[in-house]
């Protein structure tokens, strides 16, 4: 929609994954599945956690705050994405527009720096096990996920408040299916340099610090590993981590895939595609990578299961106590 440079943008128009009209129906079928078994699996790993006593160490604490940000980013596009698979006019408002940034930009931050924490935490059970619930204390632990999150909603913040603080004019279409900083900063008419090389420096930041930490805790854990006589224990070592070592594997190949690669071999088709599996596949992904490799979550949903069959039946009971058993 072309406009005249005078006139505010007070809406944004997302041109969603594709402008073929024939796949809007099945489009959003596939989609609104992804979502439910993102909430649903997202959702019940954070009651889970919570509710099985067995679940209460450091560990499962960190896999509770990653379902929490999985379940974050992945509602604050969505459910927006899927409604404009039925609507006519594809539009965003401008409030809601900052707010998914800003949602996005905290969660996805947040998980980053949680799965730093999360491979530190294994490092620590692996080589100090004896000290391991010393040093991953309640306190620690809070800690490590307080204070991503403070920093990642002081970024957002900043970042999203530049970014809608400069001039929208002219054309107001963006380019994706939600609101990405950069297909935003294509539609300002002010001079942007400044807020492209503030995110540049963030990401470039919590990219690597992130992954950094990430790699010396596992090449840490090798080392300690590989010193193992016992090839039972060498076993055990690695079972403990597979599941998170899988789930950081995905989720960094993916975003390196769409920020280190040449900016000559960027296409947007492309970035839609990556973009669509780390914010909506990924979220769904890691509760069942969790769910499906370790055997703690997969007793603990035994052990719910029953516990929930269980009082339906004293409850049915009490509604109908003639009923047979």
């Amino acid at each position: 929609m072309e406009k005249n440079n005078l006139t505010v943008v007070s809406e944004f128009i997302l041109m969603g994954i594709t402008d073929r009209p024939e796949l809007q129906t099945t489009l959003f079928g596939l989609f609104f599945i992804i979502y439910v078994s993102t909430v649903v699996g997202n959702l019940g790993m954070i009651i889970l956690t919570m509710v099985d006593s067995r679940l209460k160490t450091p560990m499962y604490f960190f896999l509770r705050h990653l379902a929490f940000t999985d379940l974050g980013y992945s509602t604050a596009i969505e459910p927006k994405m899927l409604v404009n698979f039925i609507v006519d006019q594809n539009t965003i408002s401008y409030a809601f527009c900052a707010a998914q940034l800003a949602f996005f930009f905290l969660f996805i931050g947040s998980e980053l720096f949680i799965l730093s924490a999360m491979s530190y935490d294994r490092y620590v059970a692996i080589c100090n096990p004896m000290l391991y619930t010393v040093i991953m204390s309640q306190r620690v632990c809070w800690v490590l996920v307080t204070v991503p999150y403070l920093y990642c909603a002081f970024v957002s913040l900043l970042v999203t408040i530049k970014i809608f603080t400069l001039s929208f004019c002219g054309y107001n279409v963006i380019n994706h299916f939600y609101c990405d900083s950069m297909p935003l900063l294509s539609l300002i008419c002010s001079e942007a340099h400044d807020i492209e090389l503030l995110i540049m420096i963030f990401a470039a930041f919590n990219l690597i610090s992130s992954l950094l930490l990430v790699l010396v805790s596992y090449l840490l854990i090798l080392i300690a590993v590989l010193k193992m006589s016992s090839a039972k224990g060498r076993c055990k070592a690695f079972s403990t981590c597979g599941s998170h070592l899988t789930v950081v594997i995905v989720f960094y190949a993916t975003l390196i895939s769409i920020y280190v690669q040449p900016k000559s071999s960027h296409s947007l088709d492309t970035d839609k595609v990556s973009s669509i599996f780390y914010t909506l596949i990924i979220p769904m992904l890691n509760p069942l990578i969790y769910s499906l490799r370790n055997k703690d979550v997969k007793c603990a949903i035994k052990r719910t299961g029953k516990h929930m069959q269980f009082l339906l039946l004293n409850i049915t009971y009490n509604i109908c106590p003639s009923y047979q058993f």
